[in-house]
């Protein structure tokens, strides 16, 4: 057998080795998500009521659908032409309220990625197997991460709104804890990717392991550390105004309140509030980052290069 059917040999049995273990992959997966559907009641069969009053049994997916729209369309408020801005007060009739309890959501959001960009860049090195001076606080550094991530949100804010009251504190506290598990985890394996060049050539230079932190890693490692502030930061401003729901103070309280009463049209409000405020952010946040990575400066030359053609 030459060396070219040797080759091709090989390559069929490797082929047929991966196909296999698609298969196989493909098999488990199918029956991991028709077990999960069955556990989350998608294949339930519950009563209705149709129009004409009698009851009959339906697949709760097509069953229950209508009544999202129902629910939709009981936020929606009624607006008419002709007294259009009289509507729009009667939407948004507790706007000041609503703005004063937004801004602290915001400085919510932005106090707590404060605390978890500081406690999470400060323990991402030492939770880098490439980077912690050993594995014991290595292992450490990698359970409070995962503690501080694994608790949502919400049960932080229970915790802290026991400890320190009803309030924004106790929302800080919680998105920030959170925030700092997340960050971390995100940070470490960033930092993991880093060429350990520089990093020797600090050592060699007689260089302590803090040197070696400062002057070799940080620099490779600052703008995706940018670039997952900014995302978290979005992501607390949208935990910030949720949380208050447990008292932890933000936009989450008058929700809480729209729900128990039952006004659905302050609940849309309330929505699109909160979507134009992630929205505003999100185009701030890749402005800011586009910026410090140099991506604008990089498009105005293709473009300037491109008229010039």
């Amino acid at each position: 057998m030459t060396a070219i059917d040797q080759f091709e040999t090989d390559y069929a049995a490797q082929r047929r080795r991966a196909r296999l273990g698609w298969a196989v992959g493909t098999v488990i997966f199918v029956a991991l998500f028709a077990f999960t559907s069955w556990i989350g009641d998608f294949f339930k069969v519950t009563q209705v009521t149709l129009p004409d009053g009698s009851r009959d049994w339906r697949w709760i997916i097509p069953a229950g659908l209508p009544r999202l729209g129902e629910y939709i369309e009981k936020t929606l408020p009624v607006l008419r032409w002709d007294s259009l801005g009289a509507d729009f007060g009667n939407w948004f009739w507790r706007w000041k309220i609503w703005l004063e309890l937004l801004l602290e959501t915001v400085l919510i959001a932005f106090m707590a990625t404060t605390l978890g960009v500081i406690g999470g860049f400060l323990l991402s090195f030492p939770a880098a197997r490439n980077l912690s001076p050993n594995r014991l606080v290595l292992w450490l550094t990698r359970r409070y991460l995962e503690i501080a991530r694994t608790v949502p949100e919400l049960v932080w804010a229970l915790i802290f709104v026991f400890c320190f009251g009803v309030g924004p504190m106790a929302g800080v506290m919680a998105i920030g804890l959170h925030a700092c598990g997340a960050l971390g985890k995100l940070y470490s394996e960033v930092n993991e990717n880093i060429d350990m060049k520089p990093l020797e050539g600090v050592k060699a230079a007689g260089g302590t392991w803090f040197d070696q932190i400062r002057y070799g890693a940080v620099p490779q490692v600052l703008p995706n550390i940018v670039s997952y502030t900014l995302l978290r930061f979005e992501i607390n401003v949208r935990a910030s105004s949720i949380i208050g729901y447990v008292g932890a103070g933000g936009l989450g309280q008058e929700f809480r309140t729209a729900m128990s009463f039952q006004e659905y049209t302050d609940l849309s409000a309330l929505f699109l509030i909160v979507f134009a405020t992630v929205m505003i952010i999100d185009y701030g946040s890749e402005k800011l980052r586009h910026r410090i990575i140099g991506l604008d400066a990089d498009t105005a030359h293709r473009r300037a290069a491109k008229a010039a053609v």
